[in-house]
């Protein structure tokens, strides 16, 4: 028996993707241009909305130019250490660093220069190393998964505009929840990152979900179809529901149960536990209401233009609302409104 194409788990790379490449070429046009406009993008979802798929993606794409080095790091550790940590132990730039004279003993990596003091400023050390990467012609794009608003990512953020100001081959991929990429973009003396270039992932095509689960599951195109809108193009709904769908032999009806219990468990009850009973509330009105029309959500909470507007606001910033269509509502993630009334407690 075949593997099951599709996965349950969050940030691995699945065997079947639906590319964005609209939003690929974005970024890549950009990061190529011999006087790139663009040095850095954030790219934002929500949770499951294939934000490292995407980054994995383009840095799968640099990984093939021999003039590109990947340095993936972590919010969470000494981001600059880490960096000169990360670039010093690349086999094919050793001797770039020796022939500079580049001494990081101090740091406890890297090599020893004879006759040459060691540095002990790690921003100094990481402008030397990107100055003599210019000089050979290299490029350097950093990746950091699931940013924060913490110390270690400020100092680094902080040191990064310097960098780039001094135009040096330095290039930022982050990508990050809505509420920690606008937290950090709002820091104070960070405000080149509030200018920085946004990609919101949005839903997936349902035609090209459906040709997906068409071909990988051999079902009809009008069963296709339906199952796709079951996703409402939700990226980890579209794995969730092949998943399942596979495991019962393409009896997509029969998985919806089981679809529906792991969105449930592994991403709504989180979503629902990091709103305000506000929003909550708010979310329950949406849910309830016969209609999308904002007019009639209002009046299941008995709440005036006023006192909505802010709270819809933040859940579109969150990613869990649409208002694209004038005076109405509707929710991004399949089966949410369900999910809402039998979690809400009045």
């Amino acid at each position: 028996m075949k593997d099951n194409p599709y996965t349950l788990i969050f940030g691995q790379e699945p065997n079947q993707v639906i590319s964005r490449k609209a939003d690929l070429m974005k970024v890549t046009n950009d990061f190529n241009k011999v006087n790139p406009t663009q040095m850095i993008y954030m790219i934002t979802g929500l949770r499951g909305s294939g934000k490292t798929v995407f980054m994995t993606e383009i840095t799968e794409y640099y990984e093939k130019q021999d003039n590109w080095i990947i340095v993936e790091l972590s919010s969470e550790s000494d981001m600059l250490e880490s960096l000169a940590s990360k670039l010093s132990s690349e086999n094919s730039l050793a001797h770039i660093f020796k022939n500079a004279k580049i001494n990081l003993s101090f740091f406890g990596f890297g090599f020893e220069v004879n006759g040459v003091a060691p540095i002990t400023n790690i921003e100094v050390a990481v402008t030397k190393m990107l100055e003599s990467l210019k000089k050979n012609n290299k490029k350097v794009l950093v990746t950091i998964d699931e940013v924060i608003n913490n110390k270690s990512m400020r100092e680094f953020a902080s040191v990064y505009q310097i960098l780039v100001r001094h135009k040096l081959p330095i290039y930022l991929l982050m990508t990050g929840l809505y509420e920690n990429i606008n937290e950090l973009q709002n820091v104070k003396n960070l405000t080149f990152l509030y200018r920085a270039p946004r990609i919101d992932l949005k839903a997936l095509s349902i035609r090209d979900i459906a040709v997906n689960y068409q071909n990988v599951l051999d079902i009809k195109t009008t069963d296709a179809l339906q199952m796709a809108g079951y996703t409402k193009g939700y990226p980890f709904a579209f794995q969730v529901l092949g998943y399942f769908t596979w495991e019962n032999d393409g009896k997509y009806i029969s998985s919806l149960d089981e679809y529906k219990n792991y969105l449930y468990d592994y991403v709504y009850d989180k979503i629902w536990s990091e709103v305000s009973a506000k929003d909550k509330l708010i979310l329950y009105a949406i849910a309830k209401s016969e209609s999308d029309r904002i007019v009639d959500i209002r009046k299941v909470i008995d709440i005036d233009t006023n006192g909505f507007n802010p709270y819809k606001k933040r859940l579109k910033k969150r990613g869990l609302i649409n208002d694209d269509t004038y005076g109405r509502i509707t929710f991004i993630l399949p089966f949410f409104d369900e999910y809402v009334l039998e979690s809400y407690q009045l």
